[in-house]
């Protein structure tokens, strides 16, 4: 296996409660969502109200800036409510399942459709937006030709899914086919990243036309910026898209079936899961529906995603658009009085604070706990320890809150995203919300630009 990346600086964090490589079964709910903050950037704008009908791939908003680009319900049955936040911002779109019925978008070869039918074929299905860019890390724009097309065949976050699992019992041909489609998007390379730790799945393996890399090491050594930032850096005023694994076989079942089908098997794991597995279900599926009898008793939390970069959603939440995994830990409200002085043998640190620090391989069941309180920036020098990127963490979130256009240029904020810094976050002594900041300085890029 020539050519793996072997990435040194990061930090696997063990959590107990990993999915066992089973899939226990189907899974359907009453109620599923569409959820607006699972992009970035967007403005909303409902094409339908609540009370109105839609099939599986009927748009259901779009955005605003770019009317373009559609959000498709994922399921067929009956708009039952549009839930809104602080002024009016929508928060979720819920629709009532009652049925199995498709918009018919008609099949498509892809060798024999141009660059510019695929693009209104995903944009006309709601499909556009699984294909992100960087910078920004946002929905790609159509107008856009991207330099070259990532895809991450493996994840490295806590709990994660395996991804080689997931592929095993997916379909290779639609997956194929979802390949051939991403490669007339572009003039470059579509980039498939494998784990080099591992044996990957023959789907992965024996893709074609694409280029296969390996890479290896400790968390984010899975993630897309990773990736994109080792093998075709984003420069200013280029573009790189990517995808997620999952989503590849969706691109692949609108064209050869003519249907928005946007399926997955995910993962739901965590300590507090009575027995971790895998299930087929479709995307936005209430949460409910996966987890309601699979906890343990006691408080605890439920993320749409891994611990890092997830998202809070309650037992009454749904599945977000991009993920693939439900993670379950326990709640941490309580004060511990002189923590910071005891051993710690059942603590987790990055450092060596804790006796805990000698045994990296034991699984430990966490909570949500800060232990501290926000304070100021303190300099330690373990940001670098985890970025395996050449950028200055420190340096660029203080341009950042500083608000230096060309210092934020020249320290790399068109390379990253939040999720690359997630671990920065979790080393952070002074309990600094890390990846607010990355997004806040994103978003200051954007305005700047456009």
């Amino acid at each position: 296996m020539a050519g793996i990346y072997k990435i040194k600086k990061g930090f696997d964090i063990n959590l107990s409660g990993k999915a066992r490589s089973v899939i226990g079964g189907e899974l359907t709910a009453e109620y599923y969502g569409v959820r607006p903050p699972d992009f970035p950037g967007l403005i909303p704008r409902m094409s339908l109200k609540p009370g109105d009908r839609v099939k599986a791939g009927t748009t259901i908003f779009t955005d605003k800036k770019k009317p373009e680009i559609r959000f498709a319900s994922p399921v067929s049955g009956i708009l039952k409510a549009v839930n809104r936040g602080e002024q009016r911002r929508i928060l979720e779109v819920v629709i009532e399942r009652d049925g199995d019925e498709y918009e018919d978008f008609g099949k498509a070869d892809p060798s024999k459709t141009t660059r510019d039918e695929i693009k209104q074929k995903l944009l006309l299905a709601g499909l556009w937006p699984v294909i992100r860019q960087r910078p920004y890390h946002i929905i790609a724009n159509p107008a856009d030709t991207p330099k070259s097309v990532f895809i991450s065949g493996f994840d490295t976050a806590p709990l994660a899914p395996d991804m080689n699992f997931i592929m095993d019992n997916s379909n290779a041909h639609l997956f194929q086919t979802g390949l051939n489609i991403l490669a007339r998007l572009t003039d470059g390379k579509v980039h498939l990243v494998l784990n080099g730790a591992c044996e990957p799945s023959p789907v992965l393996k024996n893709a074609a036309n694409v280029e296969i890399t390996y890479f290896s090491g400790p968390h984010p050594a899975g993630n897309v910026g990773v990736h994109i930032h080792h093998l075709d850096p984003v420069n200013k005023g280029e573009v790189v898209w990517y995808v997620n694994l999952q989503d590849v076989i969706a691109i692949g079942r609108l064209f050869e079936e003519g249907v928005y089908c946007h399926d997955r098997i995910i993962a739901l794991a965590g300590s507090e899961v009575i027995d971790p597995q895998y299930y087929k279900v479709r995307s936005g599926i209430a949460v409910k529906a996966i987890a309601g009898s699979k906890l343990r008793e006691g408080d605890v939390r439920i993320i749409s995603g891994n611990v890092l970069t997830g998202s809070n959603t309650g037992i009454d939440g749904f599945l977000g658009f991009y993920d693939s995994l439900i993670t379950v830990i326990p709640e941490g409200k309580y004060f511990e009085f002189f923590g910071w002085a005891k051993p710690g043998l059942k603590k987790y640190s990055f450092s060596k604070t804790f006796l805990s620090s000698f045994f990296r391989k034991k699984e430990y069941r966490l909570d949500t706990n800060m232990h501290g309180g926000r304070r100021a920036f303190v300099l330690t020098g373990l940001y670098e320890k985890v970025v395996p990127m050449d950028i200055l963490p420190m340096q660029l979130f203080k341009a950042i809150i500083a608000e230096d256009i060309d210092a934020m240029e020249n320290l790399g904020i068109y390379e990253v995203a939040e999720e690359d810094f997630a671990l920065c976050e979790f080393v952070c002594p002074s309990k600094i919300d890390i990846q607010a900041i990355i997004r806040q300085g994103i978003d200051l890029m954007i305005r700047e630009m456009s």
